[in-house]
């Protein structure tokens, strides 16, 4: 089974915020794999389907961001889930909008998401993707940019973005994260190259 996590914070006022575009992507995917039969285990929302040709589990942690990994790591542990198994979509102000970015492994990055799954995992060892939300103004709170939602000029950009990180999660669970870091990587960085 492969647990696509997507992260974020529940309730209704950080709905749609830049901070909560692992959420969107959850939604994404359920819409297309016309599955919403979620429920609430271990302080997550989940819903298990079948998606490319296997058992996947697509998890919404009802935690705050910082207590992510809590929900993540008893889910993993209850099903036998191994970390190369746990696929993680966050948001990256270190990235441009709408930029995605696949790693096999690796440090959080100041993402106190990723911090939390790497504490309660025990491993930086597993794959995410990371959505480019920007890093806002210089005079604007970071804290104040990532709960804050998106600009009616943003939007499009954020809307291609998330259905190209559903993309990338499809491929991910036909062809593994290799793939996806070799075909959006690269393609991310020339579309970023040719609009300079």
């Amino acid at each position: 089974m492969k647990l696509i996590v997507g992260l974020g914070n529940p309730g209704s006022e950080y709905r749609e915020t830049r901070h909560n575009i692992g959420f969107l992507v959850i939604d994404e995917l359920a819409r297309r794999w016309n599955t919403d039969r979620s429920r609430e285990q271990f302080e997550a929302l989940i819903v298990k389907t079948t998606a490319e040709g296997q058992p996947v589990m697509l998890v919404k942690p009802l935690t705050f961001m910082n207590l992510s990994g809590h929900a993540v790591a008893n889910l993993a542990g209850y099903y036998k889930v191994e970390p190369v198994d746990v696929f993680a979509i966050t948001d990256y102000v270190a990235l441009p909008l709408g930029r995605l970015r696949a790693r096999r492994e690796g440090g959080a990055g100041g993402h106190n998401g990723l911090k939390s799954l790497i504490a309660q995992l025990g491993t930086e060892g597993f794959p995410r993707l990371r959505v480019g939300v920007g890093r806002g103004g210089d005079r604007r709170d970071l804290a104040d940019h990532v709960l804050g939602r998106f600009e009616a000029n943003e939007r499009e950009t954020v809307v291609a973005a998330v259905l190209r990180a559903a993309d990338a999660t499809e491929t991910f669970l036909r062809d593994g994260i290799e793939r996806v870091m070799n075909a959006f990587n690269a393609a991310e960085k020339e579309k970023e190259d040719s609009a300079e």
